[in-house]
């Protein structure tokens, strides 16, 4: 008999019954008033989720292309930029820099920990003719989040961009793109918002939009400037990926029923007993400061391969939790606990690493991680 399958990764995450099924509607031609309707709805929706008064532009691809966006949309070839690396997604900023001509100063710290706004005053005051900042709000490499909240007050009068990838942890974190003066977020579908992958989202600032139309070259597919001109007329320069907006629709019904504030203390609660359930068991957790609520990064006992315990959990049990990226690919495990994913999930993806680890030799007392997890998720 085949296993039921458990998806506990940073993305893609579980999608709710009733968004699945609306993809199975017959499809609605993107030219039409209905699918306008449609799409301004939603368009405006997404601004309850960032958290801002901007238009939102949604593009048919992953959260790389609103990164690339915002990247080809704000700098020019040879114009400098800030980028923080604190682990594998902010490595990608610059590399997306780089593919297009553009400078940038790394601000590299070890991974673990998160950028301090020291860090990007000290590179701002070396690089006065830096153009942006492109950071993170959650490294999900390494389960760490930012303070941005910090980082745009320091920002907010400097002539400098904030540029934020909020892919991971839009409708996860706290965040609050207009109080926190943030110029750009990105993000994408497959993550909080709980819609299957294929859509990217991009908030841009009235700051954000006197760069950007200044600028003569702004890409084709990803050009901000034509999004905003087919916006204001409830349309997308190309064709959409109409039953993703359907289902979109759907999954911020959801969030705004819900309420960004019950979602936050939802996926801390979980985040909290993913940890102390790792604790119990003995295991250190990556993440030095500032924990993710997205997901909880686990270090792995020294004679424990994290890819050899994923792919048991995945093939023998049904349960798919990610191991690292990049230089910690097989030092650590992530456990996500976010947008569908519920407390039973998490007491089942629990249960599988602890059965995981003692198949592979590192001998844990069974129940122990999950009889703490169980206390904290409901209160006993």
């Amino acid at each position: 008999m085949r296993n039921k399958n458990y998806i506990l990764t940073p993305g893609p995450v579980p999608v709710p019954f009733e968004v699945l099924s609306k993809a199975a509607e017959p499809i609605m031609h993107h030219r039409t008033p209905q699918f306008s309707e449609i799409f301004k709805e939603v368009s405006e929706d997404l601004k309850y989720v960032f958290q801002t008064k901007n238009e939102v532009y949604i593009f048919a691809s992953s959260g790389t292309g609103a990164m690339e966006s915002a990247v080809v949309n704000v700098m020019q070839p040879g114009e400098k930029a800030i980028v923080v690396r604190g682990g594998k997604f902010g490595e990608r900023w610059g590399e997306i820099c780089q593919a297009y001509n553009i400078n940038f100063v790394p601000i590299d710290f070890e991974w673990g920990y998160p950028v301090e706004v020291e860090q990007i005053e000290k590179a701002l005051k070396e690089n006065p003719d830096a153009k942006a900042v492109f950071t993170t709000l959650c490294e999900t490499s390494t389960g760490v989040t930012y303070d941005i909240k910090s980082i745009g007050e320091f920002m907010k009068d400097k002539p400098q961009l904030l540029i934020v990838d909020a892919i991971s942890a839009l409708a996860v974190e706290e965040f609050y793109q207009d109080a926190w003066n943030v110029d750009i977020v990105v993000a994408g579908s497959q993550k909080g918002i709980m819609l299957p992958p294929g859509l990217a989202f991009i908030s841009v600032s009235e700051k954000a939009w006197k760069v950007i139309e200044n600028n003569k070259k702004t890409g084709f597919y990803f050009n901000l400037k034509a999004m905003k001109k087919n916006l204001a007329k409830a349309t997308t320069p190309f064709t959409p990926a109409i039953s993703l907006i359907m289902q979109l629709k759907v999954a911020l019904n959801i969030i705004k029923n819900d309420g960004l504030e019950n979602m936050f203390k939802r996926h801390k609660l979980m985040a909290h007993a993913t940890r102390e359930a790792a604790k119990a068991l003995g295991l250190k957790l990556f993440a030095k400061k500032n924990s993710s609520n997205v997901c909880t990064s686990i270090e792995m006992p020294e004679n424990i391969e994290a890819k050899k315990l994923t792919k048991k959990l995945r093939d023998e049990y049904g349960v798919t939790i990610a191991a690292g990226q990049g230089q910690i690919e097989n030092k650590i495990i992530r456990i996500a606990h976010f947008g569908f994913i519920d407390k039973f999930d998490l007491i089942v993806g629990i249960s599988a690493v602890e059965i995981g680890l003692n198949q592979l030799g590192y001998k844990v007392e069974l129940g122990k991680g999950l009889a703490v997890a169980e206390k904290i998720l409901f209160e006993l």
